[in-house]
């Protein structure tokens, strides 16, 4: 039964070292969509007990300007509708505008069958990263580990208030062209947008983020949307559209010395535009785009050439990298061999190594077994670097991930003349 298999899932994930399985059911509640899966909590609290399972209902509590009240009927019916499936939240938190009245915050108790204590404010912030801490302060952990008959110790949270201290109060600014083909739905790039975000606190620095499409850069003057930049970051993608544009993107960083980070498809762009303007192989192209290409320096791996399914064709995962000694990338994560995250089923073609290579591209990092080139840099130009993998992938809030790091380093010195 399609309830027996959810709750399988679940339970396997238990399995693997941990102390507390984390499960989201999307949705709204009473779409037949999620029935499934409620109906499978609702079983597995039967099954495990109240001390083993917990359920936090998220939930919205708007504000209408007209009336300048909030509305608790939303949060009032979506529990009403759990209760009908024989699910009962023990907490609730309330995603709002505006602070919760006392009044409101014991109507949505009274009517939900929950204690004042256990209905929590979510209010909207500026950062993101300031909710942890509001979370905190209604002691929204110490009920999660009441009410699941567990022990803990007080977190210490002053290196995560430091952060956000450090976000919010920056000492310097910097501008970012974002090129992308997706870039009217920024959400399609919000690994990379956050990955910016940890490395501009770890550096006090605000990054000015302009979002180019693609397209614009086919059709208008580089000159004038690059002016200003001081960083040039191509983001990974699929499909022709846009492709010419984000190669100008590559050349025009490439030759006025612009902080370069091509991510997966970014590294590719680096590769084409090099192909073409500094090799002269000018009908160079990745045989994605142009299957008959004479040069084709993008090429699908040659395990993968006779896959016709997409989704079979990619390269997916954590894949080791061996860095190249006495490299900007090897000063940069100051490691020899790395690990990363991988998706995407194009390489760069190893028949053109060499003369990349004779001409300052240098592999700056390759696979293990030598086949795979995972890291270019242009050792002419003080940051230009593409990647095969999503280095976003592996960034932390406190942790940020060195390559976002260092480019935000090259930007600060771009704009202070030093590059």
């Amino acid at each position: 039964h399609l309830t027996d298999e959810i709750k399988k899932r679940i339970k396997k994930l238990a399995k693997e070292n941990v102390d507390i399985v984390i499960v989201e059911i999307g949705g709204t509640v009473g779409d037949i969509e999620s029935l499934p899966f409620l109906e499978a909590i609702r079983q597995m609290r039967l099954e495990e007990g109240p001390y083993n399972t917990l359920f936090i209902h998220v939930t919205l509590v708007p504000f209408l300007k007209s009336s300048e009240e909030l509305k608790t009927k939303p949060t009032q019916h979506s529990v009403q509708k759990l209760r009908e499936i024989g699910i009962q939240p023990d907490i609730i938190i309330c995603r709002t505008e505006k602070p919760l009245r006392e009044d409101v915050i014991k109507k949505i108790a009274l009517f939900s069958n929950v204690p004042e204590k256990d209905v929590i404010e979510a209010r909207d912030t500026n950062i993101i990263y300031e909710v942890p801490i509001m979370l905190y302060n209604q002691n929204l952990d110490v009920e999660i580990m009441s009410k699941l008959h567990l022990q803990g110790k007080e977190p210490d949270l002053r290196e995560w208030i430091d952060f956000i201290k450090r976000f919010d109060n920056p000492t310097e600014e910097v501008t970012l062209a974002f090129i992308g083909k997706y870039v009217k739905l920024k959400d399609a790039y919000k690994s990379i947008i956050e990955a910016l975000n940890h490395a501009s606190s770890h550096s006090r620095t605000r990054i000015k983020i302009n979002f180019i499409e693609s397209e614009d850069l086919e059709r208008g003057s580089a000159d004038v949307i690059f002016s200003g930049v001081n960083g040039i970051l191509v983001g990974p993608g699929f499909g022709e559209r846009g492709i010419e544009g984000k190669i100008v993107a590559a050349k025009y960083a490439r030759e006025r010395k612009i902080p370069y980070l091509g991510i997966c498809l970014g590294m590719q762009i680096a590769v084409i535009e090099f192909a073409r303007n500094v090799l002269n192989l000018k009908k160079a192209h990745s045989t994605e785009f142009d299957p008959n290409t004479p040069h084709p320096v993008i090429t699908i791996l040659p395990e993968k050439s006779n896959v016709t399914a997409i989704g079979g064709t990619l390269r997916r995962g954590a894949y080791p990298c061996i860095i190249k000694e006495n490299t900007l990338t090897f000063k940069i994560y100051n490691a020899r061999e790395i690990y990363e995250r991988h998706r995407h089923r194009y390489e760069f073609n190893p028949e053109y190594l060499d003369l990349f290579e004779k001409n300052g591209f240098v592999p700056a990092g390759i696979s293990p077994d030598g086949r795979l080139v995972e890291i270019f840099e242009y050792k002419e130009h003080p940051f230009f670097i593409g990647v095969q993998f999503h280095p976003e992938f592996k960034s932390r809030p406190l942790r940020p991930h060195p390559l976002f790091l260092s480019f935000v380093e090259a930007m600060k010195k771009h704009k202070g003349g030093l590059l």
